[in-house]
């Protein structure tokens, strides 16, 4: 009888380390395969429009969960937001690296960064601007779409835009008061912007020092539009110039404006381009025209491969979906001007 209890000895000590091994094999990290290789992981930078934060967020969520499962990475995101224009400079003049820059008016870049620094873009969003307030701002319960200039123009009033050698938002705001002063019949943009700024204009055509001076303190500005966001709800500014999206986003009430104004229609195009913007930053002379979102790859990225596999799921369905879910509109199809790439050419439509 003593015999058998070396072979029962030797079972349950296999089995210890069999648990053992199981035990550990558990603690790595595996992909959906089920195959306990590590997660590759890489970080992508994206230099972006500010009124893209929140989709942003939300679609690197998603993406992040994607990649684990489909492509083996782990991926962290490196988000700088800014001006638009800002975030074309930082690749053109600061030549900080970065996977992908996404503005807010598509034209910054084939203006500013084809050829040298990447050789296609993708529109793929579209937006309004509206004025944005709390139930704090002075006259909130009086303003509505047809009087908002006299009530911007009202002693004591403040009101806010970003600024225009930084981010489209502001220089579409002077654009917005411009077109008013056409659509009105009324000299809106001399009451409004040249009695208070040094921004001035010669017909319809404006032009914004590279230094902005302010005479009064009617108006406050800030790099970025959504930097307005957190001074209109503590009531230290009334109204501000900003994108439908954010304003839905951050739960602000907004008024609306004309569609000769609010430079969403696509069938005015011609009416929006009587108006046009010199800005100081960059000596670029800028035609007002509907409001389009613009995204590309960079031809250096530190991980183009990673980011044009994001740029495809940014593009797809489940991309649109979250885009819209922030009340920000997707164009459809997106629309792909270049050298586009081919991982994405089946989410676009390629012109040009």
């Amino acid at each position: 009888m003593r015999k058998a209890v070396f072979p029962l000895i030797g079972i349950l000590v296999l089995s210890v380390l069999a648990a053992g091994c199981i035990a550990s094999s558990g603690g790595s990290s595996s992909t959906s395969t089920g195959t306990s290789k590590p997660l590759k992981e890489e970080t992508l930078i994206i230099f972006h429009a500010g009124s893209l934060s929140v989709p942003l967020q939300q679609l690197e969520s998603a993406f992040q969960k994607y990649a684990e499962e489909n492509l083996g990475v782990k991926v962290e995101f490196q988000d700088e937001a800014s001006g638009s224009v800002m975030a074309c400079r930082k690749v053109t003049d600061l030549h900080k690296p970065a996977d992908i820059v996404a503005t807010a008016d598509y034209t910054l870049i084939p203006e500013l960064l084809i050829p040298n620094y990447t050789d296609f873009y993708v529109m793929f969003a579209t937006n309004q601007i509206v004025i944005a307030f709390t139930n704090k701002s002075k006259y909130a319960n009086e303003i509505n779409s047809t009087n908002w200039y006299e009530i911007l123009a009202k002693p004591g009033v403040k009101f806010g835009f970003s600024n225009p050698n930084d981010d489209p938002c502001g220089y579409r705001a002077v654009m917005v008061m411009m077109l008013a002063s056409l659509y009105y019949h009324k000299p809106i943009f001399k009451t409004l912007v040249e009695d208070n700024t040094n921004i001035y204009a010669n017909g319809t055509h404006i032009y914004v020092p590279k230094v902005i001076q302010f005479k009064t303190d009617k108006i406050v500005m800030r790099p970025k539009e959504t930097d307005l966001v957190g001074l209109v709800e503590s009531g230290a500014v009334d109204y501000f110039f900003i994108y439908k999206s954010v304003a839905e986003q951050h739960h602000l009430r907004y008024i609306t404006l004309p569609k000769q104004i609010n430079l969403e229609d696509f069938k005015l195009a011609n009416y929006y381009g009587q108006v046009e913007v010199t800005i100081g930053s960059t000596g670029k002379t800028i035609k007002a025209k509907p409001i389009v979102y613009g995204v590309t790859v960079l031809k250096n990225a530190p991980h183009r491969e990673l980011a044009l596999e994001f740029l495809k799921f940014w593009l797809s369905q489940q991309g649109r979906e979250i885009f819209e879910k922030n009340y920000q509109d997707f164009l459809n199809p997106p629309i792909a001007f270049g050298n586009v790439p081919s991982i994405i050419r089946n989410e676009v439509k390629v012109e040009g």
